[in-house]
């Protein structure tokens, strides 16, 4: 390994590099990694060093410890999430958390987005998306007022059929949907909700869901940690006329 233009902690260039090794399949699912020793030598560090940069992999999810037996590469399958689904996952490990339910001034760009004043509220409704019983994503979604004010959107109660059963009933049904996505270090609020490890990045979803009339008829700020998640896109390839 050679450390090049990568000016970053050596902790971090030496996660760096066990990292690649594992996405390329150098060491593959279920491998052991070499003793601390052997790695100390590798990257000519100090053991304090080495642990660092294990215990970051270990963190994301890319290692594990077998006492008394070594470090070994995780059987690690990221969450794949289908960006242009309008429902939530089917998969029976997922559960969602309703954090709050409120009449709330929305940041400036979801206002644009619903198309309302900076200064006029929105009902806003914040949950926390888990996995196998861990944290994955946090939201924020937000509906205006002639929508949901005093209808089941505004109720604190789990919705059959969830929120796109909400706004069909509501004769709002959702026809699409516009995802911007964009990544960056998270916010200590997020750290903190979806116990990110340290230097994690998150994938921020600002989701723009139009109803069959279409109008906006919500907005959701959608956080991920960048250690976990795949986005997958689907797109008709349409053949070219000759």
């Amino acid at each position: 390994m050679t450390r090049g233009s990568d000016d970053r902690p050596r902790h971090e260039q030496i996660a760096a590099d066990i990292r690649a090794r594992i996405m390329s399949g150098e060491l593959p699912s279920g491998s052991q990694l070499p003793s601390t020793a052997q790695l100390i030598d590798q990257y000519s560090v100090a053991n304090a060093t080495v642990q660092r940069a294990l215990t970051s992999l270990k963190a994301e999810g890319y290692l594990h410890s077998r006492v008394g037996k070594g470090v070994y590469v995780r059987d690690r399958h990221p969450l794949v999430i289908a960006v242009d689904a309008y429902v939530p996952p089917a998969d029976g490990g997922y559960t969602y958390h309703l954090l709050d339910v409120a009449e709330v001034r929305p940041p400036s760009d979801v206002a644009l987005a619903l198309g309302i004043a900076d200064d006029e509220p929105a009902v806003l409704r914040h949950r926390l998306l888990s996995y196998d019983g861990d944290p994955v994503e946090v939201s924020w979604s937000y509906y205006p007022v002639a929508i949901g004010r005093g209808t089941a959107i505004s109720s604190r109660k789990k919705l059959v059929g969830g929120i796109p059963r909400a706004l069909a009933d509501l004769g709002h049904a959702q026809r699409d949907l516009v995802d911007r996505l964009s990544v960056r270090m998270p916010t200590t609020q997020e750290v903190e909700i979806l116990a990110l490890p340290p230097q994690v990045p998150v994938i921020r979803q600002f989701r723009v869901v139009r109803s069959v009339h279409g109008d906006p008829v919500e907005v959701s700020v959608l956080i991920k940690g960048g250690h976990l998640h795949e986005l997958e896109y689907h797109q008709e390839i349409r053949p070219e006329s000759e």
